[in-house]
């Protein structure tokens, strides 16, 4: 059976792209005659020709075109193992995946981001969860660090079952309407007997085994689900529904007077968000991720 290495497909793809045999041996440091050797060598193993001769320079077949299509796949999978275990050996992870919950403000991330992928050799994916779906994707394997979930976790978390957490920072909400909706013009505070006539405006959990969550006022019939943060703002900035909001993610819309903040006698409490990780990540990414999540500036841009 003839055999093809690595060095064969690197020889035929130098010819290729410098147009001749000299150019080739000038390009990997050999002499032009142990070229000439490894291709006819090369064609003789394979029983076919690669290279037409017969011009000033050196043109691949058909057969040679689909010989230097396919090993270069071959060649970039070989330099993509090369460099995988080279990260292995350094102790950077070869992917991670942040799963940061949409109450964190994804501009404040952007330095992170920025240092982070100038920094290691690891690729690197952030995925946008909301409520339980932060904690989820960590359980479930589908994130290897979650950025701002709220609460203490679910029970396997207060269990210390595979992974472990630490306090991000608190974040207070606030209930807010636009200047026309109806409960902007009654007094404060509002009575739930009141609210449950007015639709609320939630963000869906993303949960996908955990069981979701809710959060807001409870027991209000008229509720209106929507995908992120950003789009409960945006409803509740045009009067289709009430609801509590974070107070550092609508300070402009608040200074504004695109929204008003009302007190109810539902008043919802402070939340405490927290990076978890498991516990037997060892990589120097989630090392490098821990070490500036515990900065007292990013935890405060992260926060509000």
């Amino acid at each position: 059976m003839p055999t093809l290495t690595l060095e064969a497909l690197q020889l035929i793809d130098a010819i290729a792209r410098r147009g001749s045999f000299a150019g080739a041996a000038a390009e990997l440091g050999r002499v032009p005659s142990a070229v000439t050797y490894g291709v006819r060598k090369l064609e003789d193993d394979l029983d076919v020709l690669l290279f037409d001769r017969r011009g000033y320079r050196a043109r691949l077949t058909p057969a040679g075109d689909e010989l230097l299509r396919e090993g270069r796949h071959l060649l970039a999978a070989a330099d993509d193992l090369a460099r995988r275990v080279q990260r292995v050996a350094s102790g950077w992870e070869q992917a991670l995946t942040l799963a940061v919950d949409n109450i964190v403000p994804f501009e404040p991330l952007l330095p992170l981001l920025e240092d982070f992928l100038a920094t290691a050799p690891t690729q690197l994916r952030v995925t946008s969860e909301v409520l339980g779906g932060t904690w989820d994707a960590l359980l479930a394997g589908r994130a290897d660090l979650a950025i701002g979930a709220t609460q203490e976790g679910p029970e396997p978390s207060r269990l210390g079952a595979g992974y472990r957490s630490e306090p991000l920072g608190t974040v207070a909400f606030v209930f807010a309407v636009a200047p026309h909706h109806p409960l902007a013009g009654i007094p404060s505070p509002l009575p739930a007997s009141e609210l449950r006539q007015y639709r609320q405006i939630v963000v869906g959990d993303t949960s996908q085994r955990l069981a979701p969550r809710a959060a807001g006022l409870l027991g209000l019939s008229d509720v209106l689900t929507v995908p992120t943060l950003e789009a409960k703002i945006a409803a509740q900035l045009a009067g289709l529904g009430c609801g509590f909001v974070p107070a550092h993610r609508v300070r402009d819309e608040l200074a504004r007077g695109e929204l008003i903040v009302k007190t109810t006698d539902q008043e919802r409490s402070d939340a405490t968000l927290h990076v978890a990780w498991r516990h037997d990540a060892r990589g120097k990414a989630v090392a490098w991720w821990l070490e500036r999540l515990r900065t007292s500036a990013t935890r405060a841009a992260l926060t509000g």
